[in-house]
């Protein structure tokens, strides 16, 4: 059975002190609507309209999500005692022929020709959402999901995140050098810094270095992806808020307060130029 993880991507902190972290994550995908509501958040996650149901079914039929505890109901949010030993016998045999009855159902749409952003949709409940996630701002992130009244499968994500960030030092940035997830060093150093934050884009959209097959990119394929997604209209733009650079101060204002420079590109990011903000900018 999969568990949740958490992997940090890129890691950087600005000379004002201020850490910009992309994280790739994997955690039952019937938590997406609750971390959804982190509007801090920047994120791209894999879509069930784009996976072929084969590879789906597969990972139905062979690791499906299932609950990590086992609960007895009671009124409330938070479940109650721990189930026995062979109430969860049951629990469990329920669940697991829920998912075998999900991958046939699919299974059958997909032979009767329906498109796979269709039969693949009641496959989620038993599957793993893959993702990348960055953001500035995460305290209120752990606040509430490292908690004891949190459900256990965000709670499992939220300690899995902060265990990635104890392990991780970040890189400080000056103004004008970028946090470019899934971009390798050998990369920034050969290719100029625009191609690096189109592929960065390209990467993030598929939530991977690799590409959809397990394979090392080809930086033609990758432009080719960023046109793409930039080029189109309307603009598929959200890949394009990890990729940020620090802002600076700008002169004290009339009442001496110092302020940021540029903070109409800030986006939901805090103290970062983010790559979304100038992609629109220069498209309006």
């Amino acid at each position: 059975m999969k568990k949740t993880s958490a992997e940090i991507v890129s890691d950087s902190i600005s000379a004002m002190g201020i850490r910009l972290t992309t994280v790739r994550v994997a955690f039952p995908r019937m938590l997406l609507p609750e971390f959804n509501t982190h509007r801090v958040f920047s994120r791209n996650f894999r879509s069930s309209r784009a996976v072929p149901v084969a590879r789906l079914l597969e990972e139905v039929r062979t690791s499906p999500y299932e609950p990590y505890v086992w609960l007895r109901n009671r009124s409330g949010m938070q479940g109650g005692e721990p189930m026995s030993p062979d109430e969860i016998l049951v629990a469990r045999e329920a669940w697991r022929t829920g998912a075998t009855s999900a991958a046939d159902t699919a299974e059958r749409l997909a032979k009767s020709g329906v498109h796979k952003q269709w039969a693949n949709r009641g496959l989620e409940p038993y599957l793993y959402a893959h993702g990348v996630v960055t953001s500035t701002e995460w305290d209120n992130f752990f606040e509430l999901r490292d908690h004891k009244d949190a459900q256990p499968e965000i709670e499992a994500l939220a300690k899995a995140i902060k265990g990635a960030f104890e392990g991780s030092v970040p890189e400080t940035l000056q103004p004008g050098e970028w946090h470019l997830p899934f971009v390798t060093d050998y990369e920034k150093e050969w290719l100029d810094l625009e191609t690096q934050k189109k592929i960065s884009v390209a990467r993030c959209a598929r939530t991977s270095y690799l590409t959809h097959e397990g394979k090392p990119p080809l930086v033609s394929k990758d432009l080719q992806f960023y046109s793409d997604l930039v080029g189109a209209r309307p603009l598929h733009a959200s890949p394009a808020e990890h990729q940020a650079t620090p802002d600076v101060w700008s002169d004290p204002d009339y009442a001496g307060e110092f302020r940021w420079a540029q903070p109409e590109l800030h986006g939901n990011l805090v103290g970062f130029v983010q790559n979304r903000k100038i992609i629109e900018r220069e498209t309006a």
